[in-house]
């Protein structure tokens, strides 16, 4: 073989991530990459992070095959061997077997570059191709399906496929040739929300360039302010940096998942992300809140965001979004993982997550059209009738300053607050979306024979734009209060109705800059399953609200028992959120 058709085949090899084919058909030295290293689970976002570091997950899928096949593989017999999985090219080997893909250097996708000279010319993403003993779908080159072996010490490797776009070929020339491996990838169907390695530049740390002098000089002064300069910017030194190439056609992702949300399903959904997705725009909100990435992906046109949890969740992410002051704000999706998934259902995103394959959200992100969504402060002040000891039995402030659905007082917030409290002794309970509903029934009913909310009205004052509406509350004796942002509340009921017949209101929206007021009796709360409403107050753009006795209230579903107090509801500001289309007219293909 030419010296330069070796150099450049062993570039093209360790460019396209399929090093261990050296090892199978040359006879060239296998390169390695020193002692085996600590299992990573999560992207590393340090200065000691490594490119192409395999995600390690746990696995008992029994289909799953080792990635060394037989040859290489040191589990022969033991077929109760722990696996692991990397979430972001999938595939699987023996715990054990771990340190010998390292020995054939088979590295993961990279989801970075250096930020030296001689890498930051090179703008071009490239196929990690990765050899597999399963696959589905059909052959890109050929358009025939894929032979499947179910044995987990399988010899035969029936498919190359690359883990970035998913093009898949039969393991043969005839299908595919030396010339791909080195071909640029066009990062697949989902391109436009990918962020390609190539914008993730991890970057050296500064040298202070003043560095101490034995002689004086007079400038000291200058000195002293620039050593002081230098400092800073070591502070707010960041291991890595987002540099984008702008395009229209792009609508960079930052997916944020609670996998706390929903049960399980949560750290199954982050995982799938990694793998349809660069691992560094998915963001585990159980380790990190969504801050710091937030202002690392600042810049970067036209970003999207996916919040994968709950209605709280989505606050979260909108709160800091408010702190950050981005502009402009990027439009945040929702992926529903929560318990009412109020917000997603308004936004047509379901009551819930049900399986739907992460390409068909992908899709809809993409697609969403931007709308807005108002968002209303709340400011608390004790009642200063009430001296300060006999307010000892409450809360002096809500859990939270700013709503995105609703803010409500009486019995639904003392049916929240019990579910709050039972969750918090017992976690492990709480740990699926049915069994959460089926406490909720529990408490109501619970609560309604205690009747501990019957005598709201009597302690409660509500002026809305100046009109006093507290004589109609006393009157028709309400035992829960709301203030409504959205349509939907209580997991999927319309408590504001159609209400065309009656020429005082107009229809509910979530942009208009007002908030809809509904009071309720336990009948009306208990019709509102079957499609009843609450009795219409007000729509109104600021809201006076007076207690004169501790009384349970919730924000956006989290609940407390506030004491006797003066709270004010303005308009905030109108946040960006995707609304998810009803229709696509194509879906990708894609080998899942």
């Amino acid at each position: 073989m030419p010296l330069f058709f070796y150099c450049n085949f062993r570039k093209a090899i360790s460019r396209s991530g399929l090093q261990h084919l050296a090892s199978m058909h040359t006879a060239f030295p296998v390169m390695t990459n020193g002692p085996a290293k600590e299992l990573r689970t999560v992207v590393d976002w340090s200065e000691n992070a490594v490119n192409g570091e395999h995600l390690w997950l746990e696995t008992n899928a029994s289909g799953d095959l080792c990635y060394l096949g037989e040859e290489n593989c040191l589990v022969k017999i033991a077929k109760s061997a722990s696996r692991r999985k990397c979430a972001a090219c999938k595939i699987v080997v023996h715990t054990v077997c771990i340190e010998q893909l390292e020995k054939i250097n088979f590295r993961c996708k990279p989801t970075f570059r250096e930020g030296s000279s001689r890498f930051l010319r090179d703008n071009l993403v490239r196929h990690h191709w990765v050899h597999r003993r399963r696959q589905e779908g059909k052959c890109k080159q050929c358009g025939k399906g894929f032979q499947q072996k179910f044995s987990f010490h399988s010899k035969e490797i029936v498919a190359i496929s690359c883990s970035w776009c998913k093009q898949a070929f039969h393991n043969k020339v005839a299908c595919f040739m030396l010339h791909q491996i080195e071909e640029p990838c066009s990062l697949g169907a989902h391109a436009a929300v990918v962020i390609p390695p190539t914008w993730v530049i991890k970057v050296k740390k500064p040298q202070n360039s003043f560095k101490c002098s034995n002689r004086r000089k007079k400038r000291t002064s200058f000195k002293r302010k620039a050593s002081k300069k230098g400092a800073e910017k070591e502070s707010k030194w960041r291991p890595f940096a987002i540099k984008p190439i702008s395009s229209p056609l792009m609508k960079p992702l930052l997916v944020f998942v609670n996998p706390k949300s929903g049960g399980n399903q949560g750290t199954k959904v982050l995982q799938t992300f990694m793998w349809y997705l660069n691992p560094r725009q998915v963001f585990d909100l159980s380790k990190e809140g969504p801050k710091e990435a937030l202002e690392l992906y600042r810049k970067v046109p036209n970003l999207r965001i996916l919040a994968c949890g709950g209605d709280g969740t989505v606050g979260w992410i909108l709160s800091v979004l408010d702190e950050l002051q981005l502009s402009p704000q990027p439009p945040v999706a929702v992926l529903p993982l929560g318990t009412g998934n109020d917000l997603a259902r308004t936004l047509n995103w379901g009551g819930g997550y049900t399986d739907e394959p992460v390409s068909k959200i992908l899709c809809h992100v993409e697609d969403g059209n931007i709308v807005q969504l108002d968002r209303w402060n709340l400011r608390v002040e004790r009642n200063p009738e009430f001296p300060q000891e006999e307010s000892e039995d409450g809360s002096h402030r809500l859990p939270l300053s700013v709503f995105n659905n609703y803010f409500s007082l009486g019995f639904d917030a003392h049916v929240t607050l019990e579910f709050h409290e039972s969750r918090e002794a017992n976690p492990e309970k709480f740990n699926s979306r049915f069994r959460n509903k089926m406490f909720y029934a529990g408490a109501a009913f619970s609560d309604f024979l205690q009747r501990s909310s019957r005598d709201l009205a009597k302690h409660v004052k509500v002026v809305c734009d100046g009109s006093d509406l507290t004589p109609k509350i006393q009157e028709l004796k309400f035992q829960c209060i709301v203030f409504l942002n959205i349509p939907r509340y209580c997991a999927g009921t319309m408590p504001w109705g159609n209400p065309g017949e009656h020429r005082d209101f107009e229809p509910q929206r979530h942009d208009d800059g007002y908030i809809e007021v509904i009071g309720f009796t336990m009948a009306s709360l208990a019709a509102l399953q079957v499609g009843g409403h609450g009795e219409r107050l007000h729509q109104c753009r600021e809201v006076t609200l007076t207690t004169y006795k501790t009384i349970p209230m919730q924000v956006d579903g989290e609940p407390c028992r506030l004491a006797p107090s003066v709270v004010r509801i303005s308009l905030r500001n109108q946040a960006n959120m995707v609304q998810k289309s009803k229709r696509r007219t194509s879906m990708p293909l894609l080998n899942e």
